[in-house]
C-alpha cells in the first residue's frame, strides 16, 4: 500500500485528536449525552402506551400526546446533533464519522413527521397512524443501536489512547 492511499494514524477510529478535544470541550456533547437517555426514556414510555392502545382500543388521546412528545424529543436532538456535528467535524450533518447514523436518523425523522401530518390534517385514520409510528419506532431502535455503537467505538478508542 502506497503512503497516499494509507489513511495516517489521526484519521484512524471515529475521532482524530483534534476532533476529540473539540467534542470533549463542546457543550453540545453534554447536551446530546442528556437527551439521549431523555429520548429513550420518552420513546418506552411512548411505545408501552401505543401497545397499550393497539391491545386495548384504550388511551389514544395520551397516546397520540407521547408520540407527540417523542417527536418533539427526536427534532430537539436531531437540531442539537447537527450542531454537535457542525461543531466537532466541521459540519452539519453526514460527516463521514457519523454518516449512516444521520441517514437512519432522517429515515426516522420523516416517519415521525409522516405521523405528524397524518394526525395534523386527519388524513389517516388512527390505526394507520399507529402502523407508521410502530415503523418510526422501529427505525429509531436501529438508529439507537447505531449510537450505541459509536459511543462504545468512541470508548475504545479512548483506551486505546490512554
Amino acid at each position: 500500500m502506497n503512503s497516499a492511499s494509507a489513511p495516517s494514524n489521526a484519521q484512524l477510529g471515529l475521532y482524530t485528536p483534534d476532533q476529540r478535544v473539540r467534542r470533549d470541550n463542546s457543550i453540545w456533547t453534554l447536551v446530546q449525552g442528556v437527551l439521549a437517555p431523555l429520548q429513550f426514556g420518552v420513546f418506552l414510555v411512548s411505545l408501552g402506551l401505543v401497545l397499550r392502545y393497539m391491545m386495548t382500543g384504550d388511551g389514544y388521546v395520551i397516546t397520540t400526546a407521547s408520540i407527540i412528545a417523542k417527536t418533539g424529543v427526536l427534532y430537539l436532538i436531531m437540531i442539537t446533533g447537527a450542531i454537535w456535528e457542525k461543531v466537532v467535524f466541521g459540519q452539519w450533518l453526514f460527516a463521514p464519522a457519523f454518516f449512516w447514523e444521520d441517514v437512519i436518523s432522517f429515515g426516522v425523522i420523516a416517519l415521525h413527521s409522516l405521523y405528524l401530518y397524518g394526525l395534523l390534517t386527519g388524513s389517516m385514520a388512527p390505526e394507520t397512524l399507529i402502523v407508521i409510528v410502530l415503523a418510526a419506532y422501529a427505525a429509531y431502535v436501529v438508529n439507537a443501536g447505531q449510537f450505541l455503537w459509536k459511543l462504545r467505538a468512541a470508548r475504545l478508542q479512548a483506551e486505546d489512547h490512554a
